[in-house]
C-alpha cells in the first residue's frame, strides 16, 4: 500500500512545486510597471536637475556681466533653479525605491544629453550653418547614441524586486558576496588614497576612481533608505529599525566625501573630462555594487544581460562624444594696469622703469627689490632720457640705453 500510495502523493505535490517555481521576478507584470515608474522618475529628475543647474549658471553669468549689485541668492532666477534642483533630486531619490539599482544609475546620461542640448540652443555666438554642423556634429551623434543606450537600458534592465525591509537589508549586508566585494573595494580604495595623498598622483583616473568607489556605496544606501521609507508609507513601519539609521549615516558620509573629491578634481581638470570619465567609472562601480548587494541580475537570462551591457556601452560612447566636442575654456591670466591704480607710477612717468614680476605667474606691475638676486637674473632697466632739442636740422635721439651695472 505504501508503494502504491507514493506515486499518488508525488503527483499531488507536483502542481504545488511547479507553481512555486513559476513565480519569477521577471515574469511578474507588476515588476515591469515598477521598473517603468522608477525609470520615468529618474529621467524626469535628471532632466529637471540639468535645467536647474543651467538656470543657476545663467543667473551668475547675468550678474557678472551687469552692474547689478545684488548677490546671486537675491535673484528670482537663482531661486527658481534651486527649487527645480530640489525637485529633480527628490524624483531621482524616489526612483530608487521602485526600480533596481542597476537600472537607475546609468540613466544619469540624461542629464549630460540635456545639458548639451541646452548649451546648443542658448549658444550666444554667431555661426554659419557649415561651422555649426562641423562643430556640433559629434554632440548630435553622442545625443543619439545616449538616447539609444537609454532605451536599451530601460527595455532590458533587471527586473528583480523585493521589499526593502530591515530584515532583507540586514541579510544582504552580511552575505558573503557583498562582504567579499567590500573587502576588495576597501583595499583598492586605500591603495588609491595612498598614491593620491602620499605619492601626489593627481591623475584624473585615480581621483574619479575614489569618487566612483564612494558613489557605489552611496547609491546602495540611497536605495535602502528610499525603499524602507516606501515600505513604511505602505503600512509596514521600518523607520524604527537601527539598520535604517546606519544606512542613513553611511549615505550622508559617503556623499560628503564624494563631493570633496569631486571638488578637488574640478580644480585640476576640465569639467568635460570629469563628466565623461566620472560617468563611466561611477556607473560601472554602482552596477557592480547593485549586482552583489541586491542581486539585481539573479534569474535574468543571458540575452537580457548582454543587451543591458550593450546599452551601457552605447550610453558610455554617447556621453564621451558629447563631452569630447565641448569647447575648452581659455585660461585667463590677470594683470594689473598701472594707469588704473591711482597714486601709482607707470612706465611713462619721468624715466622710472617698472619691471615685470619674475614669479611663475604672468601678472605685471609688481615692484620688486632685485638686489638679492644674482646678476644674471636681474633684468636690465631702460631709463627714459628726455629729448633735448638742438639746433635746427639736428635732432637728438629720443632716448639712449644706459649700460646696466650692479651699482645701478
Amino acid at each position: 500500500m505504501e508503494g502504491g500510495n507514493s506515486p499518488s502523493l508525488q503527483l499531488q505535490q507536483l502542481p504545488l512545486a511547479t507553481a512555486a517555481v513559476s513565480v519569477q521576478p521577471h515574469t511578474d507584470s507588476f515588476s515591469y510597471k515598477e521598473n517603468l515608474i522608477g525609470a520615468l522618475l529618474a529621467i524626469f529628475g535628471h532632466l529637471v536637475s540639468s535645467i536647474a543647474l543651467n538656470l543657476q549658471k545663467y543667473s551668475h553669468i547675468r550678474l557678472a556681466g551687469s552692474k547689478d549689485p545684488r548677490a546671486y541668492f537675491r535673484t528670482k532666477t537663482w531661486w527658481s533653479g534651486f527649487l527645480l534642483l530640489l525637485l529633480g533630486e527628490l524624483a531621482v531619490f524616489s526612483s530608487y525605491a521602485f526600480a533596481p539599482l542597476s537600472l537607475i544609475v546609468p540613466l544619469s546620461a540624461v542629464s549630460v544629453v540635456a545639458s548639451a542640448i541646452i548649451g546648443i540652443i542658448f549658444v550666444k555666438e554667431k555661426w554659419k550653418p557649415k561651422e555649426f554642423l562641423r562643430r556640433y556634429v559629434l554632440s548630435f551623434v553622442g545625443c543619439g547614441l545616449a538616447v539609444v543606450g537609454t532605451y536599451l537600458l530601460v527595455t532590458f534592465g533587471p527586473n528583480s524586486h523585493e521589499k526593502m525591509t530591515a530584515e532583507n537589508i540586514t541579510r544582504h549586508l552580511v552575505s558573503w558576496p557583498f562582504l567579499l566585494y567590500m573587502l576588495v573595494e576597501i583595499i583598492v580604495f586605500c591603495l588609491l588614497l595612498y598614491f593620491y595623498k602620499e605619492r601626489n598622483a593627481n591623475y584624473i583616473v585615480i581621483i574619479l576612481l575614489l569618487v566612483a568607489l564612494l558613489g557605489s556605496m552611496t547609491v546602495v544606501t540611497v536605495k535602502a533608505v528610499a525603499g524602507m521609507i516606501l515600505v513604511s508609507i505602505q503600512g509596514t513601519l521600518q523607520l524604527d529599525s537601527p539598520i535604517f539609521y546606519i544606512m542613513l549615516v553611511c549615505m550622508a558620509a559617503t556623499a560628503i566625501y564624494q563631493a570633496t573629491f569631486l571638488a578637488q578634481a574640478s580644480q585640476l581638470y576640465d569639467s568635460a573630462q570629469i563628466s565623461s570619465i566620472g560617468y563611466i567609472l561611477s556607473t560601472t562601480a554602482a552596477i557592480s555594487a547593485g549586482a552583489t548587494f541586491y542581486l539585481d541580475f539573479m534569474g535574468e537570462d543571458v540575452l537580457h544581460i548582454c543587451m543591458f551591457a550593450l546599452g551601457c556601452l552605447i550610453a558610455f560612447l554617447g556621453v564621451f562624444l558629447i563631452t569630447r566636442n565641448r569647447k575648452k575654456p581659455v585660461p585667463f591670466e590677470p594683470y594689473i594696469s598701472m594707469d588704473a591704480m591711482p597714486g601709482m607710477q607707470n612706465m611713462h612717468d619721468k624715466g622710472i622703469a617698472v619691471q615685470p614680476d619674475l614669479k611663475a605667474s604672468f601678472s605685471y606691475g609688481a615692484l620688486e627689490n632685485n638686489d638679492s638676486m644674482p646678476e644674471i637674473y636681474t633684468p636690465a632697466t631702460l631709463p627714459i632720457v628726455q629729448e633735448q632739442h638742438g639746433p635746427k636740422g639736428v635732432s637728438a635721439p629720443p632716448y639712449r640705453v644706459l649700460e646696466h651695472s650692479k651699482k645701478e
